[in-house]
């Protein structure tokens, strides 16, 4: 029997920020606050280089670069006692507002990294997901007042805005996770637990990881240490470039994190500063792979392609014709086996692209054509 893995995502909630403080790892050293403190130029460290103090070079230079995001969530509470109105509080009136519904704030701590030298921060969509205040807090300590600009939670990528004050803030290099190999040392830099600016370093332990409890794929496994807060925040190479942004650890385990390809967020950058959002396109299916025990249950001739579960009310496919248990044998021209293909070949399209597919219905082939559509 195969045992389910917990994935959970690196959002801290409930964190004393104040303790943090006090306590955090590398937290810089009081300055004076009529002055503001000196921008660290950022380190371009050149390539064969590397010695024993590259790790300590990198943070000291490009962790200004680092900051930590704590977000307040106003959630409602419904009190159990709502229905009785008014009744027995005539005689403990300065107990009835007690319960009544109450807005509890709910505190978080992610982190993130800036991209812009005017104040844009890339972080996780899940640290800033519903949150009613956003703080930033550099290295240095200054803090901001943060605002998302766009967001994108399939990718779980957010855009954060702050008023850098006519500053010119130090950015992280972007560099290229589509070169990155397993065994490639890597540092985190992060706010776990509310510890700022806290650093860890290990290597990468895999590429192209799928976690399906959090609809996730193509993922960079690392053995570094991340925990909760440090959502948002780089996973760096030894040359000081950001390849990824970590953004979940499997519960109970030791040693497994998982970040997301840069590449895969420098895609969709310029969608989230300008629209807020990403338009990509949509099928409105839901599919799994013919195995064994379903060409038997539905009686069909090969356990090859991918079956169609369910189909979304109005969808484009629905109005193209398909249907639940169809068997998708081709898209576009192309035999499918996984419905990650299908997946990966419909993102590659843009809303009104045509597609087309070859099904297996009722023991005979039939095509079907239409039209994508954006998805809601």
């Amino acid at each position: 029997m195969r045992n389910k893995i917990i994935v959970i995502t690196l959002l801290a909630l409930g964190i004393g920020f104040s303790l943090s403080q006090s306590l955090a790892i590398g937290s810089a050293p009081k300055t004076n606050p009529s002055e503001p403190p000196a921008l660290t130029a950022p380190l371009r460290i050149p390539p064969g280089t590397f010695g024993l103090e590259t790790i300590a070079d990198i943070v000291e230079h490009e962790g200004g670069s680092v900051v930590n995001i704590d977000v307040v969530k106003k959630v409602r509470v419904r009190s159990p006692f709502e229905e009785f109105d008014n009744f027995g509080f005539e005689f403990a009136p300065e107990f009835k507002d007690f319960f009544k519904e109450r807005v509890i704030p709910q505190k978080g701590a992610g982190s993130g990294f800036i991209i812009d030298a005017k104040g844009l921060i890339l972080t996780n969509n899940h640290v800033t997901q519903g949150a009613d205040e956003i703080k930033v807090t550099l290295r240095d300590g200054r803090k901001f007042t943060g605002k998302v600009m766009g967001s994108d939670p399939d990718i779980d990528v957010a855009i954060v805005r702050i008023d850098a004050k006519g500053l010119s803030l130090p950015i992280l290099p972007l560099g290229d996770s589509s070169k990155i190999r397993p065994g490639e040392w890597v540092i985190a830099i992060g706010n776990p637990y509310g510890f700022a600016n806290t650093v860890t370093a290990g290597i990468i332990s895999a590429t192209g990881r799928a976690l399906e409890d959090l609809g996730k794929k193509n993922l960079i496994q690392i053995d570094a240490p991340i925990n909760p807060g440090n959502s948002g925040g780089p996973l760096l190479n030894l040359n000081g470039e950001v390849i990824g942004i970590n953004v979940a650890i499997v519960a109970g385990a030791q040693g497994i994190g998982f970040a997301i390809p840069i590449n895969a967020a420098k895609e969709i950058t310029k969608d989230l500063i300008e629209k807020g959002k990403v338009v990509r396109p949509w099928l409105g299916i839901y599919m799994r792979e013919v195995d064994e025990k379903i060409a038997s249950y539905l009686d069909l001739p090969l356990a090859e392609g991918v079956i169609i579960t369910d189909i979304v009310k109005d969808s484009p496919a629905e109005k193209m014709g398909l249907k639940q248990y169809d068997i998708i044998r081709e898209a576009n021209g192309v035999k499918v086996s996984k419905s990650s293909e299908i997946m990966d070949m419909v993102q590659k399209m843009k809303p009104g692209d045509t597609i087309s597919m070859k099904i297996y219905r009722e023991g005979k082939m039939e095509t079907f054509k239409g039209k994508l559509e954006q998805k809601p």
